[in-house]
């Protein structure tokens, strides 16, 4: 049994798609999954050992591209792909499997995709809440499945793999100190300042940890750069040494195995919070706006802290510099205690 997935194309997403593929595994060892997705999504396929390969997508997330999807679905065509299963809700990504002619194409209904998908599922919200069940929901036969409660249970949670001499090399490459524990810290989010942490917060809790004996290493892309030169910033000169801001400076793959060998995670809700999440680190996570009611950590070892309920679809607080009063509420007291917490119930290591 031969698949094809077509992949989203957030991190967050990425992540939480790697339960599908556990499934499908759980019921066929035999099957042979591919996944078509941006390009960037390799260093994550790479380190899910139930993927075979990842097929590149070249085209970017908006463009229909009608004309390329044909091209891409007809050099596919004699890859003998028996099924294909389409995560994302949009119209033109079910364009390729279309176009391969895959005799099964699975997937939500989503944007009125009859005809381009023959194995149509129609969500139901409330039986399926959680953006991972939808994803498992789709490993197996549509008769079976008419809510959360009928997948398999436990769902198969994301698990990337990571080996320690990685981590030896990487955390030399970047000149880390090798005399203090690790705490890596994740200030970005995708949608602006109302789902961040406050950069004082986290700087006071910086602070605290470095006098604890721990390192801060801040994760994140190029444009959370200047978030974590404000952590950085406003701690005292001589903690700044301490602090490492490699937002930006790392390859996506680089970062899975620096946190992979940190003793534990803060993160705002995002990407590399799922990461933080498959890679089982004991992790905070920071909600104000968005909600984990959908896409929490998948981790035992996860803590979510959130002061409020709802969801709201802002991407900047009314606050100063654009930060969401339900995130400034949540005090660096707090997360500092909940991670002593996490990490007491580590033990040693």
């Amino acid at each position: 049994m031969k698949t094809l997935i077509i992949g989203p194309s957030w991190v967050g997403d990425m992540m939480m798609s790697q339960s599908l593929y556990r499934s499908l595994k759980v019921q066929n060892p035999d099957v042979v999954i591919d996944v078509m997705a941006p390009a960037w999504c390799r260093p994550l396929l790479a380190r899910m050992p139930e993927v075979n390969q990842a097929l590149p997508m070249p085209l970017g997330h908006g463009a229909l591209a009608i004309g390329q999807r044909y091209q891409l679905g007809k050099q596919l065509r004699d890859q003998s792909y028996k099924q294909a299963i389409v995560l994302p809700n949009s119209f033109k990504s079910a364009l390729v499997p279309f176009f391969a002619q895959i005799p099964k194409r699975t997937g939500w209904r989503g944007e009125m995709r009859y005809g381009l998908l023959n194995d149509v599922r129609v969500l139901d919200k409330i039986a399926f809440p959680l953006m991972v069940q939808r994803y498992a929901a789709l490993a197996y036969d549509k008769k079976d499945i008419h809510s959360a409660e009928d997948i398999p249970q436990p769902i198969l949670w994301p698990q990337l793999h990571v080996n320690q001499q990685e981590i030896v090399d990487t955390t030399a490459k970047f000149n880390l100190s090798g005399d203090r524990l690790t705490i890596g810290f994740c200030p970005g989010a995708e949608f602006g300042p109302a789902k961040r942490w406050p950069h004082y917060h986290y700087a006071e809790l910086a602070k605290n940890l470095i006098d604890q004996g721990y390192q801060i290493v801040l994760f994140g892309s190029a444009k959370d750069k200047e978030a974590g030169e404000q952590i950085r910033s406003a701690l005292p000169q001589d903690l700044q040494p301490y602090c490492y801001n490699l937002a930006g400076d790392t390859q996506l793959e680089q970062a899975v195995i620096l946190i992979a060998g940190c003793a534990a995670v803060i993160s705002n809700d995002s990407g590399l919070m799922h990461i933080a999440a498959a890679l089982n680190k004991p992790l905070i996570a920071l909600y104000g706006p968005s909600s984990p009611d959908f896409t929490p950590p998948l981790s035992h070892q996860a803590k979510v802290i959130r002061l409020i309920e709802g969801y709201f679809k802002i991407r900047k607080g009314d606050a100063q510099q654009g930060y969401h009063q339900s995130l400034i509420d949540i005090l660096p007291e707090r997360v500092l205690v909940e991670l002593n917490m996490l990490l007491a119930n580590e033990g040693p290591k």
